[in-house]
């Protein structure tokens, strides 16, 4: 099992904010069945302020090219995205053009 943890902001608007919670208290049947099908068998994302956190646990044979790959070829994927776009936007420090930006485990109690 592959785990990732992955950052986002959203734009720093207290009415933004709350569209972005209630679109993901009632995410689209499509969304959820392409995010299962990429190997993603669990999702969490938390919130505070405007800093998101998302955690994925993955399938082994999980990679986020082949998932972008997927995601670019589902038009109901990018159709979602676009919305979404609205309320985000980069993270200080994320390449040109990232939303969600992979975050660097540095520490694991075991």
């Amino acid at each position: 099992m592959k785990q990732y943890c992955l950052a986002l902001d959203l734009k720093d608007d207290p009415e933004l904010i709350a569209a972005y919670i209630a679109h993901h208290q009632k995410v689209w049947p499509e969304i959820l069945a392409s995010i299962k099908a990429s190997g993603i068998v669990a999702m969490d994302i938390y919130h505070f302020g405007n800093r998101l956190c998302m955690f994925i646990n993955a399938n082994d044979d999980f990679s986020f090219e082949e998932k972008a790959r997927m995601d670019a070829a589902n038009s109901k994927v990018e159709e979602w995205e676009t919305l979404m776009l609205q309320y985000q936007q980069r993270i200080p420090g994320a390449d040109n053009g990232a939303k969600w930006v992979l975050m660097e485990k540095i520490f694991e109690l075991t």
